[in-house]
Formats: structure tokens, sequence, C-alpha cells
């Protein structure tokens, strides 16, 4: 059994959440479950998660079926991966942004922008790590 930390120090975490706390498989489990429903949201209510991960469906057998090295292979795929996680997380800042405020405020959009800018940073990583593999392989 753990410890609880000291409640002195603000690191109590039952005065974080009531979803703090728990330790062992029972963590685990709940924390598939909500990265399940993380993807499921996503997929459902963010476009440009849907078309980032149909792209991966396209990119990954892709890379697998090149005549490329493994780790050239090893690459291509991180980098496809890279764009959704990246995108995750710009979908989780805008629901942030947008729970706390649908008024046009300069740092919500600040905020927006840069997770976008994010995303497109990852994208460009695809096309250098892609184009880097291939022509190294031809």
């Amino acid at each position: 059994m753990h410890e609880a930390k000291p409640p002195e120090l603000g690191l109590d975490p039952s005065q974080e959440s009531p979803f703090k706390g728990k330790t062992g498989l029972r963590r685990v489990w709940n924390a598939f479950n909500y990265s399940i429903a993380g993807l499921k949201a996503a997929y459902l209510c963010e476009d440009a998660f849907r078309q980032e991960v149909w792209l991966a469906v396209l990119l990954i057998p892709a890379a697998l079926l090149l005549p490329v090295p493994w780790l050239g292979r090893g690459l291509m795929i991180a980098s496809v991966l890279l764009v959704l996680v990246v995108e995750l997380l710009n979908s989780a800042i805008e629901a942030v942004v947008d729970r706390v405020s649908l008024e046009n405020h300069r740092l919500a959009k600040r905020a927006k922008d840069i997770g976008s800018a994010a995303v497109l940073v990852a994208l460009l990583t695809v096309l250098a790590v892609w184009a880097c593999v291939l022509l190294e392989a031809a």
C-alpha cells in the first residue's frame, strides 16, 4: 500500500480530483477505458483527426510495403503516429478553451493557433521523414 503525500505540500491527490489516487490494475484499466473514450470522441467529433486517421490507414501499410530499411520504416510510421498524437493534444486544447469561454479572446486564439501550428509541424515532419527515407532508399 502506498503512503499519501502530506496535504500541507499541496500534493494530496484526493484534494485534486475524485479520480486521482486510484492505484494498481484498477487505475490501469480506468486509464485504458478513458483513452478509448478519448479516441472515439476525437474520431466522432474532430474532422481533422478523422482525416489524419485515414491518412495513417494509407501511409502505415505503404511504409510496411516499401523497399526501405527497417529503421526507415520505423521512422516513417512514427512520424505518422506523431501527427495523431499532436492532433489529439490540439483537440484537447481547443475543447478546454471552448469550455472556458466561447467568447473571442486573443489568448484563446493564441492557444488554438499554437495548437494548430504544432499539427502543421508534425505534418511537415512526415513529409521530411518520408522524403529522407525514400531518397536514401532510391
